[in-house]
């Protein structure tokens, strides 16, 4: 069985992954792990950009305020102050990698998104998740220390535990188990310190932004290994995905808003007035339950999004992305609306990790969207994201670094080979389509946008008879890439559930029509874990 040891194991290709392994490759070698090719993340398809505070008309307190007005109460001061204050410095150190975000005038072109009370967006046109992503894997892939492992999925995290002949006085992270998914083989992964950047969770739900890698690997594998999950109830659903059977997840960048597209009603009327002062422009949370209201309320398959009234020129220069994809399949954008809809985007929740990225398993950390620092609180403000990944990646890898100096003896651990037991080919993959497509459709129905206590408690007892279902199936035959992430988004699923019936209130993301407003004693973030009754 392969054993691939290195100082530093990086389990995903987004900006987090692929930061902290840059920084981690300057003292050890490092695996970078990527379910698909390296440039295949959820940080690719981000259109908005990056928040950040580098106008001398705007300022961190007020950033944090927005911030902390987005989050409903649940942000961690400590937590927003540290990642707003390096703000200025993670943009330039993205500069310094070679990111070429848009200029105007000699200086940073600022966008103006939802929630926002100053323009502080840089981007790279409608394309600034594609350039980072291209600028860090080239970097990547210049460093003769950073090996990448493509086409590899995380199975598993391999404990102290699982190694009979230690006797661990804690538990600890060794390192991973990952499917060669061109050779069908498991392969081990052995490594001093693990950090988990897999992403977000998006594939949970039926209709989704996030591209099919978005399985929620790094939350789950974490999950089984213990660590505590944290606020998995807040999924935050962007207002704008395109609605058209001939693109798949395709994303309408909240920054169209910040320029002054409206929404509108198949018949043409605006309605965001009846929802929120700010209109379009408030937070992301309060627009998609205004369009699923509407939706609902009429009957219509869609809203539309129109920026048709702003100058064609503008609209053609500042979104060249969105422009030409719409006017690919009939759309021009600078005379028509955008027909849109809901869909889940970005998970809130995830790992629990303190201020440099820890997990309570030692040895391992958490980056990007699959941790939860306590940034986002209940909602995330947007574009804040890639923000966080950034300023993570350096604390998490500074933290692991000094470690590593502190204690230089310590030896990669020799980790168990991955054992198959009696599993055999599957000849049954409708089952896994099957479980596949009856999970996100349930979630999307169930625990979506607006819940209520009689639906999560049917999505409580189906998930327990699917869990069955899934476990058996993936006992019994050798491992996919799709039995892999059917079992992740069952997991994941799950938690969700389990943290949406836990709180007794609306807040933020999470809105329960059997208690819509936000209560007091419930100010405190949600906690599970795999050894919870």
């Amino acid at each position: 069985m392969p054993t691939n040891d290195s100082d530093f194991l990086v389990i995903g290709s987004g900006l987090a992954g692929l930061l902290t392994a840059l920084k981690l490759a300057k003292k050890g070698t490092v695996s970078l792990l990527t379910k698909r090719d390296a440039g295949e993340s959820n940080t690719a398809y981000a259109q908005g950009g990056i928040a950040a505070v580098t106008a001398a008309t705007d300022s961190f307190e007020a950033h944090i305020r927005d911030t902390n007005t987005a989050g409903a109460g649940l942000c961690e001061e400590n937590i927003v102050r540290l990642v707003v204050e390096h703000g200025p410095a993670a943009v330039h150190e993205l500069i310094e990698l070679g990111v070429k975000f848009t200029q105007k005038d000699g200086a940073p072109d600022l966008g103006l998104e939802g929630g926002h009370s100053h323009r502080r967006i840089l981007h790279a046109q409608d394309l600034t998740g594609r350039e980072i992503a291209r600028a860090l894997v080239e970097a990547c892939k210049a460093k003769t220390n950073i090996k990448i492992y493509e086409n590899h999925v995380a199975v598993d995290l391999i404990l102290k535990e699982h190694a009979r002949d230690l006797l661990p006085s804690r538990n600890e992270c060794l390192g991973a188990y990952a499917l060669d998914c061109a050779a069908g083989k498991i392969n081990t992964f052995a490594a001093r310190y693990t950090v988990l950047a897999a992403g977000g969770a998006g594939k949970v739900y039926k209709y989704t932004s996030n591209p099919d890698t978005a399985s929620g690997d790094a939350i789950a594998m974490a999950y089984r290994a213990g660590v505590p999950l944290k606020n998995m109830e807040f999924v935050q659903f962007h207002p704008t995905l395109l609605f058209h059977p001939k693109e798949k997840s395709f994303l309408i960048s909240e920054a169209l808003r910040g320029e002054g597209a409206i929404l509108k009603l198949p018949g043409g009327e605006p309605f965001m007035h009846k929802y929120h002062k700010d209109r379009e422009l408030a937070p992301r949370d309060v627009v998609a339950r205004a369009i699923d209201t509407e939706l609902k309320k009429t009957g219509a398959n869609c809203v539309f999004l129109d920026i048709s009234h702003k100058d064609a020129d503008f609209i053609r220069k500042r979104f060249p992305h969105i422009h030409s994809t719409c006017l690919g399949i009939g759309i021009d954008i600078t005379k028509q609306p955008i027909p849109v809809v809901p869909a889940a985007h970005f998970f809130c929740g995830g790992i629990e990790t303190d201020a440099n990225g820890r997990t309570e398993l030692h040895n391992l950390y958490a980056a990007g969207e699959c941790a939860c620092t306590g940034l986002h609180g209940a909602n995330r403000l947007a574009s804040n994201s890639l923000l966080e990944a950034c300023v993570f990646s350096d604390l998490a890898s500074s933290s692991i670094l000094k470690e590593m100096e502190e204690h230089p003896s310590r030896i990669i651990s020799s980790a168990p080979e991955w054992k198959t037991g009696k599993a055999t080919q599957s000849d049954e993959a409708v089952v896994i389509a099957q479980n596949w497509d009856e999970i996100r459709t349930l979630m999307w129905n169930y625990v979506g946008i607006v819940r209520t206590d009689k639906r999560l408690e049917r999505a409580k007892r189906r998930m327990a008879t699917m869990q069955e279902e899934i476990m058996q199936y993936y006992w019994d035959f050798l491992l996919t890439r799709d039995v892999i992430e059917l079992r992740d988004i069952a997991c994941v699923a799950e938690q969700i559930i389990r943290s949406a019936m836990w709180r007794r209130e609306s807040r933020g993301l999470h809105y329960n029509a059997d208690c819509p407003s936000p209560r007091p004693e419930w100010l405190t973030p949600s906690r599970v874990t795999r050894y919870m009754m």
